[in-house]
């Protein structure tokens, strides 16, 4: 059985939310279904959209948990966008925070950070 997930995300401004989605992500989006909307494929079958519904904007709270978290992040950094915080869990799980112009979240989620091997003598 295939599962298709669409997160959507209420935005005031159309094109302002766009950049910064295409900031964080580092792509543009995948489709625009209409005017009013734009989606990105994060995987296959997983997609994150923005629509114009300035009622609803800014209450969005989205984690895409990802094994390249750190490069992830400094992809972001390199496109000039950095957490407006970060967390570190007590198991060590990493959260990257990100906060679109509407305030609405969407944050990547990491493993804990590795540790390299002790060197054998």
């Amino acid at each position: 059985m295939t599962v298709d997930l669409f997160a959507g995300i209420a935005v005031r401004d159309l094109t302002a939310a766009r950049r910064f989605y295409e900031q964080l992500l580092g792509e543009p989006p995948a489709f625009e279904p209409n005017d009013t909307e734009a989606v990105w494929e994060l995987a296959e079958h997983r997609y994150l959209y923005i629509e114009l519904l300035p009622e609803r904007a800014g209450h969005a709270m989205h984690t895409v948990f990802v094994a390249d978290f750190d490069e992830r992040v400094a992809r972001a950094a390199e496109r000039g966008l950095a957490p407006t915080r970060t967390e570190t869990y007590d198991n060590g799980v990493r959260k990257a925070i990100y906060a679109d112009p509407d305030g609405n979240e969407v944050s990547f989620g990491g493993g804990p950070q590795e540790t390299p091997a002790p060197e054998e003598s």
